[in-house]
C-alpha cells in the first residue's frame, strides 16, 4: 500500500473518531461537563407536550368568481340611459345599460303591424273556404304568410333586445367602463359582473399527492388582506388531467363569502389536510441549538445531589414546523424540561434557575399583532 493511501486511510479514521466523539461528549471545551461549584445560570423552560396536528401542504394558489364575466354588446351604438353605478350588487335580469334603438324599434312595429294583418287575413279567408268561395291552396298561402310574418317578429325583437344590456346573473358590479351618450363598439367592455359567494380557490397540487386527494376535502385558505384569518374551504373539483409542463394536478376548493370580503383575482394561501392527525412531542423553536453536526436541546435534570437543576445537551430529529413550535421526531420525551431562552450560557453539567416572567407565549398561530 502506498503511502499516500496510508495517510488517506488514517485522516478518515480520525475524522470518524472526532464525529464520534462530537456526538457522544459534544465539542470540547463547550460541552464539558461544568466544574464543581460553578455558578447557577437563569434560564427559561418549558416542559415538552404532546400535540395533535392534522398533516397539510401549504400551497399558493388563486381566488376565483363562482360566476364572473366582462359584460358587452353584440351591437355598435350610442348609450342612451344607464341604470347603474360602479360598484352596485345587482340582481340576475337587472337591466344595466340602454342603446339608441329607434330605428329598430320602428322595424319591430313595421313587422308586428304585417303579422297582425296576416291574421286577419287567414282568418276571413278560412271563413270563405266554409262557403267554397275561395282555395285551399289559398288559405295554405295564408298561414305560411302568417308564419313568415311572427318568425320576422321574433326576429326583429331579438336584434333590439341585443341594443339593451341586463344583468346575466347576481353579483357585483365593478367599475363602469362608459359615459351617457358615448359610441360603442360592438365587444366593448361596459363593466364587470362578479358572482362573490361562493368564490373558488384554484391551485396546484404536485402529482405525487394526487392519490391523496378527493372531492370534500378541508381547507383554509388565507390572504395577505386579512392577516392571521383563516377562511374554510372544501375540495369541490379535481382536473381530470396532470400538467405535462409542472407535473402538478390543479385543484379547486369552494369557500363562503356571505359579505363579500374576498374578491376574485386575489393571492391564496392554501393549507390542505391531508391523511389522519398525528401526535407530536412539540416545543417552541426557540428551544432549538442548530450546530453544523445536528440540532440539540438543553434537558434540565435534577443535580447528583437530588437538589437543583442541572443542563445536560441531547441531540434532536425535528419534524415539521407550526407556527412558534416545531414537532420532536425523536432525542426527546413527553414531559422533560427544556430550556427555551438562554442557552448560549449552558455547556453539559452547568447548574441552572428557571426564571419565566420575561418570555413571550408561544402560540400554534400566532398574529401580526403578537
Amino acid at each position: 500500500m502506498s503511502k499516500k493511501s496510508v495517510i488517506g486511510l488514517l485522516a478518515v479514521a480520525l475524522l470518524a473518531g472526532a464525529s464520534y466523539y462530537v456526538v457522544k461528549h459534544g465539542i470540547p471545551g463547550r460541552h464539558a461537563p461544568a466544574h464543581r461549584g460553578a455558578p447557577a445560570q437563569t434560564v427559561a423552560a418549558q416542559t415538552a407536550q404532546m400535540q395533535t396536528w392534522q398533516p397539510a401542504m401549504e400551497l399558493v394558489g388563486e381566488l376565483r368568481a363562482s360566476k364572473g364575466a366582462d359584460l358587452a354588446l353584440q351591437v355598435s351604438g350610442i348609450v342612451q340611459s344607464l341604470s347603474f353605478e360602479s360598484g352596485d350588487t345587482v340582481q340576475a335580469g337587472a337591466p344595466l345599460l340602454r342603446l339608441v334603438a329607434d330605428d329598430q324599434i320602428a322595424k319591430l312595429d313595421s313587422l308586428k303591424a304585417t303579422a297582425e294583418l296576416n291574421v286577419l287575413i287567414l282568418k276571413r279567408d278560412t271563413e270563405q273556404l266554409k262557403i267554397k268561395a275561395v282555395s285551399q291552396a289559398t288559405v295554405d298561402n295564408d298561414e305560411a304568410n302568417l308564419k313568415n310574418a311572427k318568425a320576422l317578429v321574433a326576429q326583429q325583437q331579438a336584434l333590439v333586445a341585443q341594443y339593451s344590456l341586463t344583468a346575466a346573473f347576481a353579483g357585483r358590479l365593478g367599475i363602469r367602463g362608459v359615459d351617457l351618450g358615448q359610441y360603442l363598439s360592438a365587444g366593448t367592455t361596459i363593466v364587470t359582473l362578479q358572482a362573490l359567494d361562493p368564490l373558488f380557490a384554484d391551485f396546484f397540487v404536485p402529482q405525487q399527492f394526487f392519490g391523496r386527494l378527493k372531492v370534500g376535502q378541508p381547507a383554509k385558505v388565507k390572504v395577505d388582506s386579512f392577516p392571521g384569518q383563516e377562511f374554510a374551504a372544501i375540495v369541490s373539483a379535481i382536473n381530470a388531467k396532470v400538467e405535462s409542463g409542472s407535473r402538478n394536478v390543479k385543484v379547486r376548493a369552494e369557500l363562503k363569502n356571505p359579505q363579500g370580503r374576498l374578491v376574485p383575482g386575489m393571492f391564496a394561501k392554501v393549507a390542505l389536510e391531508i391523511d389522519a392527525a398525528e401526535k407530536f412531542v412539540t416545543l417552541p423553536q426557540t428551544a432549538i441549538v442548530s450546530n453544523p453536526y445536528g440540532s440539540t436541546v438543553f434537558v434540565l435534570d435534577k443535580g447528583a445531589d437530588g437538589t437543583g437543576l442541572v443542563a445536560r445537551e441531547t441531540f434532536v430529529k425535528l419534524g415539521q414546523a407550526r407556527g412558534d413550535f416545531v414537532a420532536i421526531v425523536s432525542g426527546l420525551k413527553e414531559g422533560e424540561t427544556v430550556v427555551v431562552a438562554g442557552q448560549i450560557k449552558l455547556r453539559n453539567g452547568t447548574p441552572v434557575v428557571i426564571d419565566n416572567n420575561n418570555i413571550p407565549e408561544a402560540k400554534l398561530d400566532p398574529k401580526v399583532s403578537d
